[in-house]
């Protein structure tokens, strides 16, 4: 029976690869960290979720190795069976405390956050208001609510207002607006006063996902509700352990005591997924340890960022502007794929590891490399990436 459909799987992929759309995944040979070896030899690393340098910072490695002797390798269990440690709740109730809500729960990542939070809280009477360019996590998640869904223009307030006038009119119940603080292929920021100020308008929620944002946006790194100060006006938080906060896995909702609590009673991806793994949580204490206590890792992240902007707008490439540590590269057209791809692969070829983003991650005809700033790049790493990629253009065109 599988004759056909192989045959058409192939025809996918051979489409995939024509269009060149296909991706393919490099090794690293080394732990994860600014520098790492490839296939293809030692490379500077512009392309991890790693923002503060914390992936193999000893103090959160020991911390992880320290727990295969005291908590063991895994849990072999969900929560609510055998599955939840000492160390598990002491987790939680210090991600709560940093992020100043009053509790938080733990998933084994954030897009099972995403996928489990909105089908316990909203109805069939309730609508959803959701930015048009939320992570895909966002949208699963949203589906699986029987929710109305309505859907606005990124980041537009006007739109996110008409949106919210449909909602009320439609007799919702709960109505809910859905964000990321930070939009990851952009690296641009979700005006979340202006989203609170109407929400508080139309009596609504408001979720944000803060995955690219928690542990350095922000005076104490507490994400983009204390860059805005609207903190104490957020209802849902949601975030992932798996990007500056260590970068292993792991996810969590922080929120009301209520919507913990009914969290843990009916969330379907926290109630049927093994919890996560001892020695990532004991990394991920350690990790926010080092959060808390130090803004060094912020200001050398916030320098590096700053650095490579400047230096590749003076080289006249084409950003998209901002402030962020994620610098969209943008290759624009119908060859912005392929320009994009063969530019971050010559630049591999120079030691300069990045990766090239195209449809459908992005929309078609916005393809770009997807430059990403850690606080473990030094100002000559920055410099070194910024030449690769004037080098990578001239040979390319």
């Amino acid at each position: 029976m599988y004759g056909a459909v192989k045959d058409q799987l192939a025809a996918t992929l051979r489409e995939i690869e024509e269009a060149g759309l296909y991706k393919r995944e490099r090794e690293i040979t080394t732990p994860q960290a600014a520098h790492v070896g490839t296939t293809a030899g030692e490379s500077l690393n512009f392309c991890a979720n790693n923002y503060l340098g914390l992936a193999d910072h000893p103090d959160v490695v020991a911390a992880s190795r320290d727990a295969l002797d005291t908590w063991g390798f895994g849990m072999a269990s969900v929560r609510f069976i055998c599955g939840t440690q000492t160390q598990h709740t002491a987790l939680e109730e210090r991600l709560a405390q940093f992020l100043g809500t009053e509790a938080s729960i733990l998933f084994p990542s954030c897009f099972d956050a995403n996928g489990g939070v909105f089908e316990v809280l909203f109805g069939a009477e309730d609508a959803i208001v959701s930015d048009e360019l939320n992570h895909a996590s966002i949208i699963d998640g949203i589906r699986l609510s029987k929710a109305a869904r309505y859907r606005y223009r990124n980041a537009d307030t006007a739109d996110l207002r008409t949106q919210l006038t449909a909602a009320r009119e439609a007799g919702a119940r709960r109505v809910c607006v859905v964000t990321d603080g930070v939009f990851s292929m952009d690296g641009s920021y979700a005006p979340l006063d202006e989203i609170c100020d109407l929400a508080d308008e139309f009596e609504a929620m408001v979720l944000v996902d803060d995955s690219h944002a928690v542990g350095f946006v922000g005076e104490g790194g507490r994400g983009t509700p204390e860059r805005f100060g609207v903190a104490d006006r957020v209802d849902v938080l949601t975030g992932t352990l798996g990007k500056a906060l260590g970068g292993a896995s792991g996810g969590y909702v922080a929120s009301h005591r209520e919507v913990v609590d009914l969290l843990r009673q009916r969330a379907r991806p926290y109630l049927f997924s093994n919890s996560v793994a001892p020695g990532t949580v004991a990394g991920s204490l350690a990790a926010l340890d080092l959060v808390a206590s130090s803004s060094d890792g912020r200001e050398a992240l916030e320098r590096n960022a700053a650095l490579f902007r400047g230096l590749m707008d003076d080289a006249g490439f084409d950003l998209l502007p901002g402030s962020h540590p994620i610098v969209p590269v943008m290759f624009p057209g119908d060859d912005g794929a392929r320009q994009a791809t063969d530019i971050a692969d010559h630049m591999l070829g120079q030691g300069v590891y990045v990766i090239a983003f195209s449809y459908p991650v992005v929309p078609k005809g916005k393809a770009r490399i997807r430059v990403q700033l850690s606080a473990a790049h030094t100002e000559d790493d920055v410099r070194r990436c910024v030449d690769a990629f004037v080098a990578a253009r001239d040979a390319v065109g």
